[in-house]
């Protein structure tokens, strides 16, 4: 047997910690959930979209930062450039519900390698989606059609 230690990577499970998986440190606050449930609410018009990000410099709380109407569409116009961002929104044409994930190329290393560890625990929040979609700036619903 070798006398080289096991060390756990990120996010798995290391065998000298009883089987506890490792935490990625992202706390989500409460505003994203509120916000996505008024979302799914058929009877809600006031907003059919959120983006998410790091509050005031944190490096581990994540809260909305915009939201609106307007799908898709109108959330693509909004996604930051140099900033990781989460997001979901309704499809307007097909009343189905997806979540998105965006980092412009302009976003550093650093914030990449942070906000992809923290992708699922804040996506997770948003329950009831149809699936995950790759978004952009200026895409459409017509564009996630094509794709998917």
């Amino acid at each position: 047997m070798s006398n080289v230690p096991i060390i756990a990577g990120t996010l798995q499970t290391d065998p000298r910690s009883g089987g506890q998986t490792k935490k990625s440190g992202v706390n989500p606050l409460p505003d994203i959930s509120e916000t996505w449930e008024k979302i799914r609410d058929n009877n809600n018009n006031e907003v059919d979209w959120l983006i998410a990000g790091y509050i005031g410099g944190s490096k581990t709380d994540i809260g909305v930062i915009k939201k609106g109407t307007g799908g898709l569409e109108a959330a693509a116009k909004e996604l930051p450039d140099g900033e990781p961002i989460f997001g979901g929104c309704r499809l307007n044409k097909k009343g189905r519900f997806v979540k998105f994930y965006y980092c412009s190329e302009n976003t550093s290393g650093m914030k990449k390698g942070r906000a992809a560890m923290h992708k699922n625990g804040v996506l997770n929040v948003m329950e009831g989606c149809d699936g995950e979609v790759k978004i952009l700036p200026d895409m459409t619903e017509d564009d996630i059609e094509k794709i998917y």
